[in-house]
């Protein structure tokens, strides 16, 4: 049985996806997965066959295998919504990696001059990164980090049907209170841009990436989401308590904290050669 899947029936299945409550990165995610793949189908027929040669072109375009079946994802998650889970395909078998890219490590002395960069540029801007990498929030639970949770020293944030509860360091509920006594902003999200609205992850990723050359930090190492690493590396050193930190990161398995946690590749090195197995 052949179909043809245009974007306008994707958008069915996104509308689900909405239903479902699904965060709004997600939903930007699965719209620019799905219309990638509905263009290159460009009105043909969706097979199996059709399928594996868009994963292999990802691959010739250069894209790593975990990025391919990231988009497959997306497309195998819309033909089992349209009934057509035939064409589904299997996704690339990624061994575990036991360490993470240096280029990507951000080690916290980059993260304080990058936080000096900040400030100089924007005091907002140094306390969002103080912000994000004290709790270890998502950039996209940023507007949770209200005058009110400030003043109670917590935070309840709400994802995908859960509720956990952040608690706020008490030294930056002070930066954040008195922040948003000069803004003059009484009540509700302490972080919003000058026409009052909140700002969006876009936004926040390209002021960071402003910074790399002031504070002489690779561009790889500089997006919101490395500071929830950083603060994911700095709990458990200091409590080694990997079930505690996946309950405070909002993971829904322990195997995803893990990621979190794999050290660079540099410090895996480090540990290999001093071993002492090599005469």
């Amino acid at each position: 049985m052949e179909q043809v899947i245009t974007m306008e029936r994707a958008e069915d299945f996104l509308r689900y996806l909405q239903s479902e409550e699904r965060s709004g990165s997600t939903l930007a995610k699965y719209t620019r997965e799905l219309r990638a793949f509905t263009a290159w189908l460009d009105g043909g027929p969706v097979t199996r066959e059709a399928v594996i040669a868009w994963k292999e072109k990802l691959l010739e375009e250069g894209r790593t295998p975990a990025t391919v079946n990231s988009m497959l994802s997306s497309v195998n998650g819309l033909l089992k919504f349209l009934g057509r889970g035939d064409c589904c395909v299997r996704y690339f078998h990624i061994q575990r990696r036991t360490f993470r890219e240096s280029s990507r490590e951000l080690t916290r002395e980059e993260y304080l001059r990058l936080l000096a960069a900040a400030e100089a540029r924007s005091r907002r801007l140094g306390l969002i990164m103080e912000t994000i990498c004290a709790t270890g929030i998502r950039v996209s639970e940023l507007h949770y980090i209200t005058v009110e949770a400030a003043r109670a020293g917590r935070a309840d944030i709400r994802l995908k049907g859960k509720i956990r509860t952040i608690l706020l360091p008490a030294k930056l509920c002070r930066k954040l209170l008195k922040y948003a006594g000069n803004k003059k902003t009484a009540s509700g999200e302490v972080f919003l841009t000058r026409s009052g609205k909140p700002l969006t992850r876009r936004q926040i990723w390209a002021e960071m990436k402003a910074l790399c050359g002031a504070a002489g930090v690779e561009p790889s190492k500089v997006f919101p989401h490395n500071l929830r690493h950083l603060f994911a590396v700095a709990f458990y050193r200091a409590c080694r308590d990997i079930v505690r930190l996946s309950d405070v990161l909002g993971h829904s398995s322990i195997e995803v904290t893990r990621i979190y946690l794999m050290t660079s590749g540099e410090e895996h090195r480090r540990t290999m050669e001093g071993l002492g197995l090599v005469s």
